[in-house]
């Protein structure tokens, strides 16, 4: 996926990015989290693949920042990176479960 700048209020829930073939899909902002001073948005497919598997607990991370009034998704290229995110992101969902089942 590319960089995609956008103008959006992060109160729109809707992000809509560019894939390296020029297509448009459309994401809905799950969540934003910060790691490491950082900021990396959260994003689930608005449309599911018919040929995948199972997408149901696919979730996309995209580094973001501001510029001016516009915000820049980008792909986390650095697989170090994109793993302490990952982790980060998974700690918070086993923390959820615990407190959920208390």
């Amino acid at each position: 996926m590319e960089n995609n700048e956008n103008n959006i209020d992060l109160e729109d829930r809707l992000i809509e990015t560019i894939d390296e073939n020029g297509n448009i899909i459309t994401f809905e902002l799950y969540d934003i989290v910060e790691v490491d001073e950082q900021e990396y948005a959260l994003l689930l497919p608005t449309e599911q693949d018919e040929d995948a598997e199972d997408d149901d607990d696919e979730i996309v991370l995209m580094r973001l920042t501001k510029k001016g009034d516009d915000y820049l998704f980008e792909t986390i290229e650095d697989d170090d990176e994109f793993n302490k995110v990952a982790a980060y992101v998974e700690s918070m969902d086993e923390e959820e479960t615990a407190e959920d089942e208390e």
